[in-house]
């Protein structure tokens, strides 16, 4: 078999190539930085510390007068208790922490709002009862 020029050329184009891939694979070792020894503790790269949780308990209580009070526990001790707040301001914070309670306590706000509406309207028509009644004697 007689071989051309090229084909001569291929095998020792090959044998360089393999011998400089282990001589590379040996500086990529070299230059990798050796393992130090693990220290005790975290892991080495990370940042989280024990998460520390806090209990507290809020208790908001309101009656459909439109009083509300709030109480604040933390493991089973008072820090606050019959702390008057607005209704409003416990609307603002519902909607705040959730849809379904911002809902749960508009009901019940609503509720309020239409016996207080009720309320309003007797007082007014014996208010005008009363102007009525005082200008008859007036009058007379």
């Amino acid at each position: 078999m007689v071989s051309t020029p090229s084909e001569a050329q291929e095998p020792t184009d090959a044998a360089p190539a393999a011998e400089t891939a282990p001589a590379t694979e040996a500086v990529a070792d070299a230059e990798a930085p050796a393992e130090a020894p693990r220290k005790r503790g975290r892991k080495p790269g990370s940042t989280a510390r024990k998460t520390r949780t806090v209990e507290l308990t809020l208790t908001v209580t309101g009656t459909l007068d439109g009083e509300w009070q709030a109480e604040l526990t933390q493991s089973g001790s008072r820090l606050l208790q019959g702390l008057s707040i607005p209704a409003a301001a416990v609307s603002r914070a519902a909607a705040e922490l959730h849809e379904d309670i911002s809902k749960a306590i508009e009901s019940v706000l609503d509720t309020a709002r239409q016996q207080h509406q009720a309320r309003l309207a007797e007082l007014e028509a014996e208010l005008t009862r009363v102007k009525e009644k005082l200008a008859n004697l007036q009058d007379g």
